[in-house]
């Protein structure tokens, strides 16, 4: 995937300190962009809203 961009939530006292996200036809990707070339991870499309409400869901410390 070529086309990664970061989250709409990064500012910039963030640094590189955020998510990215790529999308294709049948599949999302996220990767953290503190380290693009390391683990990716690809929902199908479907998927990935599922992926999001849980993320929202899940108490944070």
């Amino acid at each position: 995937m070529d086309n990664w961009r970061k989250s709409s939530y990064s500012g910039p006292d963030d640094g590189n300190e955020c998510v990215e996200i790529a999308n294709s036809p049948t599949h999302i990707a996220v990767r953290d962009s503190k380290a693009p070339a390391r683990a990716t991870l690809t929902f199908p499309t479907g998927a990935f809203a599922t992926f999001i409400e849980a993320l929202k869901n899940t108490p944070r410390n």
